[in-house]
């Protein structure tokens, strides 16, 4: 089967993390695929690194008809093109007539806006939806998208790329002057309100009395806000700025939290599972689906400062139970949420008859 993949980010999120890894396994499939994409974004380099044709194809927005005729073309040449953002997805009446199918996933757990737009671009601009999670697949119905079109597919990790390094964890432990007795608590993800760091850090000046470590892995827009507000508060975080090691971050973690707003399923929590680490996350979206309260981690009400506080300190105090978590959730994630899993259920939607 030949894929044209269409992804016009700049940034390197965990969509395209997503998308790397679902092309990567295609292609140990033997299927073939291209990608349309910004040519100097990440995910561009890192396809054309394992072999992708890339064609720069960066789409500024959701009206940006001048990529049209570069599109057609490609398409003209694929069995099915496969959109992964709001943005690309736009792009999917204008290649109506060419005999290819079109799908789309969706990634994000709050209602597309659009009202009768949308409605076309789903309903009828495409052959499948996606949905990366149940959560994803209410929003969807909820903005009147037909449910016979809606495919849930979770999204899916490398298990065996997050084995935890124990040599990798001593380094960059020293690196990040961590005692032995420090418990690091780690949070994956880009600088936005809608990751919550906020709450975090409302949550860690409770926690001053433990030996609990702050260490935030990403770069974005609330940096100098959220160092400002570590500072106020008189907490010690370790911003690491973006990190593209992050299997050798877990391995150095004890403890991952995610204490988002809203998160379609959580790409961050199946890595820190499949590290075997417990994880501490926002009761939304798909991430109420990945984790299992009490067994991978901790399930807690978002923007709860108190909660929040309460779950960390449990797992502070106690190797054993942050062990069993760790245990249960890296068995959960090679059952449910592989790669490749995730491509053969993207495959199915491919093949599937309209």
């Amino acid at each position: 089967m030949r894929v044209l993949h269409v992804d016009p980010e700049r940034g390197w999120g965990g969509g395209e993390v997503q998308v790397a890894l679902l092309v990567r396994e295609l292609l140990r499939r033997g299927h073939a695929c291209r990608l349309a994409a910004p040519a100097d974004a990440p995910l561009a380099r890192a396809l054309a690194a394992v072999g992708v044709d890339v064609t720069d194809c960066p789409i500024a927005s959701h009206a940006d008809v001048r990529m049209v005729p570069r599109l057609r073309a490609l398409a003209r040449e694929v069995d099915v093109v496969h959109f992964h953002t709001a943005r690309a997805h736009a792009m999917a009446p204008w290649l109506g007539g060419l005999g290819v199918r079109r799908i789309v996933t969706r990634r994000m757990d709050y209602r597309p806006r659009g009202g009768p737009w949308v409605r076309y671009l789903y309903n009828r601009a495409v052959d499948r939806v996606i949905a990366i999670s149940a959560g994803v697949r209410s929003a969807l119905v909820g903005a009147g998208v037909d449910p016979a079109r809606i495919r849930l597919v979770p999204s899916g990790v490398d298990p065996d790329a997050f084995t935890p390094d124990p040599a990798a964890r001593a380094a960059l432990r020293r690196e990040w002057a961590l005692a032995d007795d420090d418990v690091a608590v780690i949070l994956v993800g880009v600088l936005e309100a809608r990751k919550g760091h906020a709450t975090l850090l409302e949550a860690a000046a409770r926690l001053r009395d433990t030996r609990l470590r702050w260490i935030f892995c990403g770069t974005g827009s609330l940096e100098a806000a959220l160092r400002a507000d570590a500072t106020a508060r008189g907490i010690a975080v370790r911003f690491t700025g973006f990190r593209p090691d992050v299997a050798r971050c877990l391995a150095a973690a004890d403890v991952t939290v995610l204490p988002s707003l809203h998160e379609g399923l959580g790409v961050a929590a199946l890595e820190a599972m499949a590290a075997a680490r417990p994880v501490v996350a926002s009761r939304v979206g798909g991430l109420a689906e990945v984790l299992v309260d009490g067994e991978t981690g901790s399930l807690v009400p978002p923007r709860d400062a108190d909660a929040l506080a309460a779950a960390l300190r449990a797992l502070a105090v106690a190797p054993d139970l942050r062990a069993r978590m760790g245990a249960a959730g890296a068995a959960r994630v090679r059952a449910r949420y592989s790669a490749a899993a995730m491509a053969e259920g993207t495959l199915a939607c491919y093949g599937e008859p309209p």
